[in-house]
């Protein structure tokens, strides 16, 4: 689905990555993992054409991504950003059709048609009792739910998500991550995703890719590339793997 050949970008004379090259697969869940810095939202954006990398190229279903339109773009592309500013007090169903924004002439509105997707989207996530709800009034859990109802109104194959648990609690950690993987099985989403903690990126992806300072640690499934050695190198901790009730889980170690 998604090819990212020789790819370099950096601001001015700083540069974040060099000749990134990988694949991502259609239907699978591929999980960037790095420190602060390695430029894990760069290359998001570098995917979504919010950036323009000084070289190299990405291909999105077989097609130079810069010879897609706009529109093409955005009927083939959703995300759902780290950081989303709350600037009106729209209804969370007002945001979740907004999506259908790819599908829409310049002065045409939402048919009933895109009523209905935004309103099944809604009960896909579970949240459709919020749709009168002001945006704002929402919790962190229910506003991530949200955003994802909206990429999943715009009804793209490919989806990226900048840290999906970002600001979240415990339990709105998992139910986001659940929901992902959920529709993900569903409707056989590509998902491009990045995250800080490697025990989420263990249990809910299908590949990983591990980055630090412009190069690709290791690449591979989970289980294979999230050892204590690689955790070394991306994080410079000491780490060690336990298995509690059949389940994996990597521990930073004490002093």
């Amino acid at each position: 689905m998604i090819k990212i050949d020789n790819l370099t970008f950096g601001y001015f004379d700083s540069e974040i990555f060099r000749n990134l090259s990988f694949e991502i697969n259609e239907g699978e869940i591929f999980t960037i993992l790095g420190p602060n810095g390695s430029g894990k939202t760069t290359l998001l954006k570098c995917v979504e054409r919010l950036l323009s990398p000084k070289g190299g190229n990405i291909v999105v279903s077989g097609k130079d991504l810069r010879d897609y339109s706009l529109k093409e773009l955005g009927r083939t592309i959703s995300s759902v950003p780290q950081i989303h500013k709350i600037s009106f007090p729209y209804t969370v169903f007002d945001m979740v059709l907004m999506g259908r924004n790819p599908y829409l002439d310049f002065f045409s509105l939402p048919s009933e048609k895109d009523v209905k997707i935004a309103l099944e989207a809604l009960k896909e996530v579970g949240i459709y009792h919020l749709k009168d709800m002001p945006y704002t009034d929402i919790s962190g859990g229910e506003l991530r739910l949200t955003l994802i109802a909206r990429v999943l109104a715009q009804n793209t194959s490919i989806v990226i998500l900048d840290e999906p648990t970002a600001f979240l609690d415990f339990k709105n950690e998992f139910l986001v991550l659940n929901k992902i993987r959920e529709l993900r099985d569903k409707k056989n989403l590509t998902v491009l995703m990045t995250m800080h903690d490697p025990n989420q990126a263990l249990r809910f992806s299908n590949r990983v890719l591990l980055i630090k300072k412009r190069e690709v640690v290791a690449l591979g499934k989970p289980g294979e590339v999230l050892t204590p050695d690689n955790l070394r190198k991306l994080y410079d901790i000491e780490a060690e793997l336990l298995q509690i009730a059949g389940n994996t889980f990597i521990y930073p170690k004490g002093n």
